[in-house]
């Protein structure tokens, strides 16, 4: 599977910080699966950059072209 493709798996997701000075994204999904993921303030803001271009890519995948203006 690709970063492309669409699944069936369900998840949730939590973000928050930890005790530890860190940004932490946790993943559970179906099957009993956790995945606590740990980073640093600077790496957890480069991923929030990053979901923000893959999000504002997303938009323009996901909406018509604009209609030209055209003669009646």
């Amino acid at each position: 599977m690709g970063i492309d493709k669409q699944s069936d798996i369900a998840a949730n997701i939590q973000i928050g910080p930890t005790d530890q000075g860190m940004v932490r994204i946790y993943i559970e999904a179906e099957g009993g699966i956790e995945l606590p993921l740990d980073f640093d303030p600077d790496e957890a803001e480069e991923i929030a950059e990053e979901l923000r271009a893959a999000a504002e890519a997303a938009r323009t995948i996901g909406s018509p072209a604009p209609k030209k203006p055209g003669r009646r």
